[in-house]
């Protein structure tokens, strides 16, 4: 096959934009259309090297899986042992084990399908996974074994059928992707089906260009690479991918693949040296950059700077040019590498990952390997409710009124109602009412903001999950609560801040405001709306302000030596992040008391996470039931005062 040096320069076009986008700089916010170039290139280079091997009679199968492998696993394998050094040495447990399971997923070339069951692409728990951009390797991979297969045995029809039939497997994938978009978008964005029209659009390229040549129009050439631009710096996470979206950037290379001769604008463009090299280490850079962002991310406690990000984007180049020429090249040189070792080093390989990817996932993570006695014991008390997973609801199947559940007492006088910060404080009530003789009805909602009555534009809360099942589930449980003349006493508890502001994850010490003033403004009043409902039927309430947040998750927190405390954030970033509710609270306390449990958590400046040998959460904003006995405590004393009206401050 002829050297096109356009095509490298068109890979650097890929990965640039690739890295800008996984480093966080919302210029390139559509970089992600990178990974569909890559798509187009594999598919066109693949598919032209198997056509010239079958026509003169020289392919073998076992030949093309070695230069395969020699292409893909050296670089692989590297830069998997070096992320296991590092996430030995940094990684929690929770994430040990996940990341153990993601070495077994990569290694047998299904890591798509692994993350694919575990969450979306964009969710933010994704910037904890060094090995999540494997996933479009293991689309190609896929490609790689099934195509090679499917040509040998349809060639004997002629290569026009061939083609033919290639444009209607193409066609038939990228209308399973626009079914699947409506319906099962995780799986259509992952998943080899939904994807395969890409690497098909790089083959039908590939039967034109050895038909008729590489054309030279320059009007074409340039559209196409227009075309790819457009994509980087106009889509972004909300644009449907893949679907009829992602036709721009695919049918843009393969504008490029026909019609960027090298005497084009754009192929002169796509040559220019800095562009080839880049190109030459692309999938090495590729390779580099996630678990750089990634375990940057681990291993600070705030959010890196986008100064940081550039600076690793910048380290991933060079790491990739390291690898690139030690270990990418010379397993390229039979001379160097005979076959049989190189297939010995991928099976050695593969073994040996699967392996330690195994015990990791028994060993939950090598839990008694990677932490000290004193964080596994302060870990023991970081426990969540045994009730939550029984109890707690969500979705459009959530549990009713009359199925929520009652403990542990047939005496049932108090409810909580809430999201998820009210499981554990659930809990924590029904045991010290129990010796009282009365029980606790659990009413919680994942996700639930207060949204009782309330008037949203639904089209700007798309970051709210089951917002109409939630306020479905709200009416329901208020109607329930004023008709059960059991229930005197209702404690109401939200993750506020994250109702009126939205998700801290991934922005401390930052204050993201996800939500809008008016936004915001309907959710609290939604919530005023809601306690005066209740105080109108005759029903006592009080309203538990959450505990603060934490910067991280709790198991990092925890001290490795024999510390009996941990701090979590500055009492007065706490005070930023709740400034809306402070500065109406007094709206909360003309209906009813308000307890803010911060002063529980905190000292003058600072707010705690380990307090007495014992975990306060359970993971960085819900208290754990150790941290919901401190405020039970506080409230039980409040409830069984039968003769008196809760006092408002």
């Amino acid at each position: 096959m002829k050297y096109r040096a356009e095509i490298d320069g068109l890979r650097a076009l890929a990965v640039v934009p690739v890295i800008l986008f996984h480093a966080g700089f919302e210029l390139f916010s559509g970089g992600f259309v990178g990974v569909d170039v890559f798509f187009v290139i594999s598919g066109y280079l693949i598919t032209t090297i198997l056509i010239d091997d079958i026509e003169n009679n020289r392919f073998s199968l076992v030949s093309f899986y070695e230069r395969r492998a020699r292409r893909i696993l050296p670089a692989l394998f590297f830069v998997m042992v070096v992320c296991i050094l590092f996430a030995w040495i940094w990684m929690i447990p929770s994430q040990m084990k996940d990341f153990s399971q993601s070495l077994v997923a990569v290694s047998l070339f299904v890591s798509n399908i692994h993350f694919w069951q575990e969450n979306g692409y964009f969710d933010i728990a994704n910037e904890e996974k060094p090995l999540l951009h494997t996933w479009s390797l293991a689309v190609e991979e896929q490609y790689y074994v099934l195509f090679p297969i499917f040509l040998i045995m349809v060639w004997r029809f002629g290569k026009n059928r061939v083609f033919w039939m290639i444009v209607v497997m193409a066609a038939i994938s990228l209308l399973l992707s626009e079914w699947g978009w409506r319906n099962k978008a995780t799986a259509n964005f992952y998943l080899a089906p939904t994807r395969a029209w890409e690497l098909f659009a790089g083959s039908i390229a590939a039967f034109i260009v050895q038909k008729q040549g590489v054309r030279k129009n320059n009007y074409l050439a340039i559209l196409g690479l227009t075309a790819i631009i457009f994509s980087i710096f106009v889509y972004d996470k909300e644009t449907l991918f893949p679907s009829v979206y992602t036709l721009v950037p695919v049918l843009g290379v393969v504008l490029l693949v026909l019609f960027a001769e090298k005497k084009t604008i754009a192929a002169r463009l796509l040559s220019a040296k800095a562009m080839v090299g880049i190109g030459l280490i692309s999938y090495s850079a590729y390779l580099w950059h996630q678990p750089l962002f990634v375990f940057a991310r681990i291993k600070s406690t705030e959010n890196p700077s986008d100064v940081l990000m550039f600076l690793l984007a910048i380290i991933s180049l060079g790491l990739a040019y390291f690898s690139w020429k030690f270990i990418e090249s010379p397993f390229r040189i039979k001379t160097v590498v005979s076959r049989s070792r190189m297939f010995a080093f991928s099976i050695i390989g593969v073994s040996l990952f699967c392996v330690f990817g195994f015990i990791g996932q028994k060993t939950e993570g090598f839990f008694n390997y990677i932490t000290t006695k004193n964080q596994r014991d302060i870990l023991a008390t970081a426990i969540p409710s045994p009730k939550r997973t029984k109890c707690h609801t969500g979705g459009a199947e959530y549990l009713t009124y009359d199925e929520s559940c009652e403990y542990f007492s047939d005496n049932v006088t108090v409810a909580v109602l809430g999201d998820s910060h009210a499981v554990e404080l659930a809990y924590a009530l029904a045991e010290g009412l129990h010796a009282e003789g009365e029980g606790v009805k659990h009413l919680s909602f994942s996700g639930c903001v207060p949204s009782y009555k309330i008037n949203l534009d639904l089209s700007e809360f798309a970051n709210l999950k089951d917002l109409e099942d939630c306020t479905s589930w709200t009416s329901q449980a208020i109607d329930g609560l004023i008709s059960d003349d059991r229930i005197e006493t209702i404690i109401i508890s939200y993750r506020i801040s994250y109702s009126l502001y939205g998700y801290l994850e991934g922005t401390y010490p930052g204050l993201k405001d996800e939500r809008g003033y008016k936004n915001r403004l309907a959710i609290w009043n939604s919530l005023l709306t809601l306690i005066e409902t209740l105080e109108s039927a005759g029903k006592r309430t009080l309203f538990v302000l959450q505990a603060p947040e934490l910067p991280r998750r709790i198991a990092y927190l925890i001290p490795n030596k024999n510390a009996s405390t941990s701090n979590g954030v500055p009492v007065e970033w706490w005070k930023g992040r709740m400034g809306f509710i402070y500065k109406n609270i007094v709206e909360l306390e003309r209906l009813t008391k308000v307890i803010d449990i911060a002063s529980l958590f905190c000292d003058e400046k600072t707010c705690l996470a380990v307090q007495d040998g014992k975990a306060l959460y359970l993971d960085d904003d819900h208290i754990s039931v150790d941290g919901a006995r401190l405020v039970s405590n506080v409230i039980i004393p409040l409830i069984i005062r039968r003769d008196e009206k809760l006092e408002r401050e």
